[in-house]
């Protein structure tokens, strides 16, 4: 299946910045690119699913990020739910 991320709350004005919201599925695979919805993404944060704790998880980019596709590294089929702001 390959690892997929999906947009729950499209980016929308926080302050002065935007944030938007979704989920992944690991899909089998170690990591992958969540599109974030923004151009720039300054922060993004990663909570595993309930049984995908024992993993770590990383940000595989260098942040701030100039584009929407952050790639993130995570443990073989960890599912979980991502937020990110920016603009």
């Amino acid at each position: 299946m390959g690892f997929t991320s999906t947009i729950t709350d499209r980016p929308k004005a926080v302050g002065h910045e935007r944030m938007s919201r979704g989920t992944w599925d690991g899909g089998g695979e170690n990591g992958g690119n969540i599109n974030t919805g923004l151009r720039m993404c300054h922060f993004i944060t990663l909570t595993p699913g309930a049984a995908a704790t024992a993993y770590g998880m990383a940000v595989n980019e260098t942040l701030p990020y100039d584009g929407s596709a952050v790639t993130i590294a995570c443990g073989a089929d960890v599912d979980g739910y991502w937020q990110a702001w920016g603009y």
